[in-house]
C-alpha cells in the first residue's frame, strides 16, 4: 500500500504504548477489512510530527479482496489524517523496508516576518531571512558518499553512518523554501540535522564550508541544531522495477490526492 498522512497528531510511525501512532491506526483499519489481525512493515519510520506523501507498507494476509476493496475499505476505517492512496498485490518476497533502493524527503521552511497560521505544522517558520544561495552551495558539499556521523541522532541505531546522498536541491516560491533530498538510506534525524545546519548557514551564522567541516569531524555533538519535525515529509521510496509498484513519481511534492494509479483500482 501507499499511505499518505498528516503526522501532526501522531507520536510517530511506530507503535508505542499509550500514544497514538500511524502504524497502530493503519493496522486496525486494515485488520477490519482483512477480518484478522494485521502487522505492517514500512519503508521508513517517521518521527512525531513528520508527514508522508507516499509511505510504502506491506503486510501478509489470507483474506481475498480486490485491490479496490483494500483501498476503499481501509480508508472508510481510517481517521481524516491518514489515507491509503493505492494497493497492489506483490511477490511474497517483497519487503517495504529492505527492498527500498532509495528514499526521498522534502523539508519546508516558511520565511517571513510573522508566523503563518495556515502553515502551522506544515512548514517550519523562520522570521529571519535565509540566503538560499549560501544554503545551496553548502548543501552540495553533502552530496555523494560520506560518513554522516555528524548528522545522525545520538541515539541512532544504524550499524553504519555511511550513506550515499544522491541529490540535495533547494527552491523558493513566495517565501516558502523547499529542501529536497534523496539517498540510498537516511540515518535517524539526518534530514532534520541537514536542514538545521543549512538554515544556520543561510542566516549567516556559520560559513558555507561548515557542512564539509562537519563531515570531517564525524561528531554529532558538534553538528549543530536539529530542525523541528513539522516541516519534514517522507515523499516516496524507490524499488526494483520487477516488483511493479505504482511508484516512480518525481520527488516534487504531489498535491493531487485523487491521483490513484488506474492499474491498482
Amino acid at each position: 500500500m501507499g499511505i499518505e498522512y498528516d503526522g501532526s497528531a501522531f507520536r510517530g510511525w511506530q507503535i508505542q504504548v499509550g500514544v497514538r501512532s500511524v502504524q497502530a491506526t493503519l493496522e486496525e483499519a486494515i485488520g477490519r477489512v482483512a477480518d484478522h489481525p494485521i502487522r505492517v512493515q514500512c519503508a521508513g519510520r517517521t518521527d512525531a510530527g513528520v508527514h508522508a506523501d507516499e509511505q510504502v507498507v506491506h503486510f501478509d494476509t489470507t483474506a481475498r479482496r480486490t485491490e479496490r476493496a483494500w483501498v476503499l475499505g481501509t480508508n472508510v476505517n481510517l481517521p481524516p489524517d491518514v489515507a491509503v492512496r493505492w494497493a497492489c498485490s506483490v511477490d511474497p518476497r517483497f519487503h517495504a523496508r529492505f527492498d527500498a533502493q532509495a528514499r526521498h524527503y522534502r523539508y519546508l521552511i516558511m520565511v517571513r516576518a510573522t508566523r503563518s497560521p495556515l502553515q502551522r505544522d506544515r512548514a517550519v517558520w523562520s522570521h529571519r531571512p535565509l540566503d538560499i544561495e549560501r544554503m545551496r552551495e553548502a548543501g552540495q558539499g553533502l552530496v555523494g558518499v560520506h560518513d554522516f556521523s555528524s548528522f545522525r541522532a545520538v541515539a541512532c541505531q544504524a550499524k553504519s553512518p555511511i550513506r550515499h546522498l544522491h541529490y540535495l536541491e533547494l527552491s523558493e516560491t513566495d517565501g516558502l523554501i523547499q529542501l529536497r533530498v534523496g539517498a540510498n538510506g537516511f540515518l535517524h534525524h539526518m534530514v532534520r540535522n541537514i536542514a538545521g545546519v543549512l538554515m544556520t548557514i543561510g542566516r549567516g551564522e556559520a560559513p558555507v564550508e561548515w557542512t564539509r567541516a562537519l563531515l570531517e569531524l564525524r561528531d554529532r555533538r558538534l553538528g549543530g541544531v536539529t530542525a523541528p519535525p513539522q516541516g519534514l515529509y517522507f515523499v516516496r521510496a524507490d524499488y526494483p522495477e520487477g516488483f511493479r509498484l505504482p511508484s516512480g513519481r518525481e520527488p516534487a511534492p504531489s498535491t493531487d490526492q485523487h491521483n490513484v494509479p488506474r492499474s491498482c483500482l
